[in-house]
């Protein structure tokens, strides 16, 4: 899956990791928006690795995306060290590309955009998750300009 997409055009599909539900959603770089696209289930921060090929056939990302969970003051977690551990295996098993992100707040901010969106119904797992992997990915795009 190697890119020879022009930079400023490529798809990057973006993870939220969790232990239990990996957050999925694709972003375009020309637009610098991305879109949630629903989540994997894990057992013990390993994914369901048919969904996760099912997404990475669909998409054909140029890149990938995971957020790194970080401490507020930002030294790492014991999460960060299976979110690094997920993204190798990413890269390892489609040979993608893998790109890290600081994660902080994306899951508070998620949960308040869901809800100003649809109120405590809208705050289901799924869209948490998928909705955090669109803000790692769009603090991404944001953080390289």
């Amino acid at each position: 899956m190697a890119s020879k997409t022009a930079i400023g055009e490529r798809t990057i599909l973006g993870f939220d990791f969790g232990k239990k539900y990996i957050g999925v959603a694709v972003g375009q770089e020309i637009t610098g928006l991305a879109s949630p696209l629903g989540s994997v289930k894990a057992r013990d921060g390993i994914p369901d690795w048919d969904k996760m090929t099912k997404f990475m056939h669909e998409w054909q990302p140029d890149f990938v995306v995971v957020g790194l969970p970080l401490n507020m003051d930002g030294s790492e977690q014991p999460l960060t060290h299976d979110a690094k551990k997920f993204g190798n295996r990413v890269s390892g098993r489609f040979g993608v590309k893998v790109e890290f992100q600081d994660e902080r707040l994306t899951t508070a901010t998620a949960k308040e955009a869901l809800f100003a969106e649809g109120g405590y119904r809208n705050l289901k797992k799924d869209n948490i998750d998928a909705a955090s992997a669109k803000l790692i990915i769009e603090s991404y795009f944001e953080n390289q300009y």
